[in-house]
This record gives C-alpha cells, structure tokens and sequence, in this order.
C-alpha cells in the first residue's frame, strides 16, 4: 500500500523504496502527503496538533506554512469538520468537488479518469477496496505524488514529472485557489494557500527540469 496520506492505503502493488532518495525530494514528499491529508479527511487532534507545530519562514512557502501552522492552533475542531464537509461533501455536493474529471470537463468520471487509470495501471497501482472515492480525486493524485517523489512507488525516470503534467497541473491549483477564497475557516484558506503556491513551485520545477 501506499503511505496512507488519507490513513487508510489509497492503492496498492507499484511500491519499493529507492536506493538512494534526495533529501529535496523527501520534503517534497511529505508536503505532498500533509495535503493529501488534509483534503482527504477531517484532521483528527493528533493531525492537528501536528500541523499546528509548523513555523515556516520567510520564502513564500514557509510563510504559507506558517500561516497554515498558526490556524490549526486557533481552529475549532468542530468548525473544521463542518467546513470540511460543507466543502468537500456537501449534502448532494460540496462547494468544491476535487475531482481532476469534474475540473477539466465539468462532469465526473470523465475522460481525465481513465487517463488517470491508465497511469495507475502503467505504474503498477490498483486502487484499494478500502477506498470509495474515484482515482481522480485529487488527494489520491496527491498520494501518488508523494509515492513517487519518496520512491515508494518505483517508476522510471520522468514519470514523475508526466504523472504530475498529466493528473495535476491543469487544473489542482486552480482547486486550491477556489478553496482559498471559498472555505468557511482560516484553517481550509490557509491550506487553499499552500496548496496552490506549492503546485505553482512544482510545476516550475519540472519546467525547468525539461
């Protein structure tokens, strides 16, 4: 399985440990992994307390991080939960459905779907029973990320940069700057933030690596 950024195994087969990984790329990951958490489910208090002992500094990043790490010491647990599922839920639907299908062609289980499928697939993943959400929702895309970035999932070289061209940067910054401006709580705005400012880094990152 995976690494369980939404605490319970995402997919499953495609997995090793790299030899050798940079330590860039391990800090990669975990960011990868904080936001595929915190979007995939209502932080409990050991999540939170977690993020609340994030500091930051003075990049652009870290201040996004800062600012993350000062909202969930003030959040209130019950006002996170209701945000999260007034968000993310919904009764019908959410305000925001975080799906790549729903983003790129305004239906789910569209055409970005099966591409995702087909990249699993290529990768040697197959979704966990224990997972009821599609393979485009973007903490599960956010997971893979993290697996590939760590070498957790072994994949040949470029893979990387393709799944995240292909799966996330036409249209998951744009989800977390609708989750910035729309979320009820400091909490969800300030993960909106970081969100799209660390998607916005990697994207220039694998440009320039092209």
């Amino acid at each position: 399985m995976l690494s369980g950024a939404l605490g319970q195994g995402v997919a499953e087969g495609g997995i090793g440990m790299a030899a050798t990984v940079d330590e860039i790329d391990l800090l990669r990951s975990r960011q990868y992994d904080l936001l595929a958490t915190l979007v995939g489910r209502v932080p409990c208090a050991r999540v939170l307390g977690q993020v609340g002992g994030l500091s930051g500094d003075g990049t652009t990043l870290g201040r996004a991080l800062g600012r993350l790490g000062a909202a969930a010491r003030e959040a209130d647990p019950r006002a996170i939960e209701r945000d999260h599922f007034e968000t993310f839920i919904g009764v019908g639907r959410g305000r925001l459905l975080p799906y790549a299908s729903y983003y790129l062609t305004g239906f789910l289980n569209e055409r970005p779907l099966a591409r995702v499928r087909e990249d699993f697939a290529a990768l040697g993943i197959e979704r966990s029973e224990s997972t009821s959400e599609p393979e485009d929702h973007v903490a599960i895309l956010l997971e893979v990320m993290a697996g590939l970035a760590s070498g957790r999932v072994e994949a040949e070289p470029g893979a990387e940069a393709r799944f995240f061209a292909r799966h996330l940067q036409p249209w998951a910054p744009r989800l977390f700057a609708d989750l910035a401006e729309q979320a009820d709580t400091e909490f969800y705005r300030a993960l909106g933030e970081l969100g799209r400012i660390f998607l916005e880094i990697e994207a220039e990152a694998f440009a320039m690596d092209a």
